[in-house]
């Protein structure tokens, strides 16, 4: 694991990128023994694609891509949902962050906390969502809690890796 000090981390910058930088480490943290296809989504010429990048590396060390895509409904009463001023039910914009990924090498030094921050500000700022979600896999799930999101819906498999929805209020915040 290469280790970042504390200024190295403060100096981790977040930008945008193409969503062909994101597809080498999509494909060798999310899904390495899958063709590279497997990482490529339909909908990535219509999203927003960020990198975290560290100085001594050209490459992001973590990518993320963002999505405005209704969020599916809770099970819960108007979870999603909020009243106009006449009173009718009124979905709230949502976006939706895919191929999350950091490279093992950097995990647990907060770099994939601080790209996950710029996609909630991004969300929030410049596409105006109220509501960031995702399919998280079950085995990250506890991470995604300790940053605030709660887990909805029923539990779902693709191929042999369980998932369950996560979301956060972002309009709250």
């Amino acid at each position: 694991m290469a280790h970042l000090d504390s200024a190295i981390l403060s100096a981790l910058l977040c930008s945008q990128i193409d969503a062909d930088q994101t597809v080498p480490l999509r494909h060798s943290v999310l899904w390495p023994n899958e063709p590279v296809s497997h990482v490529l989504l339909p909908e990535d010429s219509d999203g927003w694609h960020y990198g975290a990048f560290i100085e001594s590396n050209p490459e992001p060390v973590a990518v993320i891509s963002l999505f405005v895509e209704q969020c599916p409904i809770d099970n819960g009463p108007n979870a999603d949902e909020r009243g106009d001023n006449n009173g009718h039910g009124v979905h709230k914009r949502a976006v939706r962050f895919r191929k999350f990924a950091c490279d093992p090498a950097y995990q647990g030094q907060g770099i994939g906390k601080k790209l996950l921050l710029h996609a909630i500000s991004i969300a929030r700022s410049e596409l105006q969502a109220c509501i960031l979600w995702c399919d998280a896999r079950e085995d990250t799930r506890q991470w995604y809690e300790r940053r605030g999101m709660r887990p909805f819906g029923d539990r779902f498999f693709k191929g042999p890796v369980k998932y369950v929805r996560m979301k956060l209020d972002i309009d709250t915040m």
